[in-house]
């Protein structure tokens, strides 16, 4: 196994040379904490870690960081998500250091959706850092021991450092770029956004491979079933940076109605069977927002189940 430094469960599965499984959990808009503990509950046996996401659409809700540390005390591997929407440097790097002092070795870094998405779209955005740049406000604390100030930290944070990428977004051909502009800022793993359009995906994989990316960074892909043929038309239609293929559609479509929830699934799982295939792919991130019941059975039939025992 290659040398770790963190104390990071996704890094050492990585590291050891197994195909991670990752998914994501999303805090409730209210202080019960309840809800964060069944849903991680709901899939630690089937997962290496946990996200738990920031705030996201701009939507208020528990913070992410108490969210990871009840994951943390359950036992879990939880990602921290940090968005740069709401926190200048200073208060990213004390989130940095508190989620550092209860354990949490993953951080997720984001921009964050724009806050008129949101419920407070009145909201004053901060964006004082961006998704890059805490990319290597991270590995500097880290690696350094120093804040962007220059002054020292007596206990530097462990942290496993990841950023997020899209491959479909538009114009395609800065696609590859962009992920090597958040390795050169330190990126350690990425997850990339769900996966609807192989084919574009695995010519995106090519030109990962092409620039010896994949041998810099271990890339999760993206992963979310669908429930319905609604669902499926509305992330093709509504969603920027989806790439949802009509033949997908048309597929949904072709299954009745109770029964379409079941063929997601089934679309999912042969997903990630193609793309176990796919050189250069790390593992998987299963996203089935809102759904966390079905991740177990996802993970089972795409033959990611049981996971590596890991000391």
């Amino acid at each position: 196994m290659a040398e770790t430094v963190t104390g990071s469960r996704l890094e050492k599965v990585l590291k050891s040379g197994h195909q991670a499984v990752t998914s994501e959990c999303g805090p409730p808009r209210s202080s019960d904490a309840s809800h964060i503990i069944t849903k991680g509950q709901l899939i630690k046996d089937h997962v290496d870690s946990i996200n738990v996401t920031d705030n996201q659409t701009s939507v208020t809700r528990l913070c992410s960081l108490a969210a990871c540390v009840h994951l943390k005390l359950q036992g879990l591997d939880p990602v921290l998500q940090m968005v740069v929407r709401d926190r200048n440097r200073i208060a990213l790097q004390s989130d940095i250091l508190g989620a550092a002092s209860f354990g949490i070795n993953n951080v997720l870094c984001l921009s964050g959706d724009h806050q008129r998405f949101g419920d407070h779209p009145q909201a004053q955005n901060v964006f004082d850092l961006d998704s890059m740049q805490l990319v290597q406000t991270v590995r500097y604390m880290r690696d350094e021991g120093k804040f962007l100030s220059g002054d020292e930290i007596k206990q530097p944070p462990s942290m496993f450092v990841g950023a997020a990428a899209n491959p479909f977004g538009d114009p395609f051909k800065i696609r590859v770029p962009r992920l090597a502009k958040k390795v050169a800022c330190g990126a350690e793993f990425i997850q990339t956004q769900c996966i609807y359009n192989l084919d574009k995906f695995e010519k995106w994989m090519e030109g990962v491979r092409e620039r010896g990316l994949h041998e810099k960074v271990y890339i999760l892909a993206g992963i979310t079933p669908m429930r319905s043929v609604g669902m499926a038309r509305y992330l093709q239609k509504n969603v920027p940076g989806m790439d949802v293929p009509d033949e997908l559609i048309e597929r949904m479509k072709g299954v009745e109605k109770k029964k379409q929830a079941d063929e997601g699934i089934t679309i999912a799982v042969e997903t990630i069977q193609r793309l176990k295939e796919c050189k250069g792919v790390a593992g998987f991130h299963v996203m089935a927002i809102e759904w966390e019941e079905k991740v177990p059975e996802i993970v089972e039939r795409s033959g990611l189940y049981p996971r590596p025992k890991i000391d």
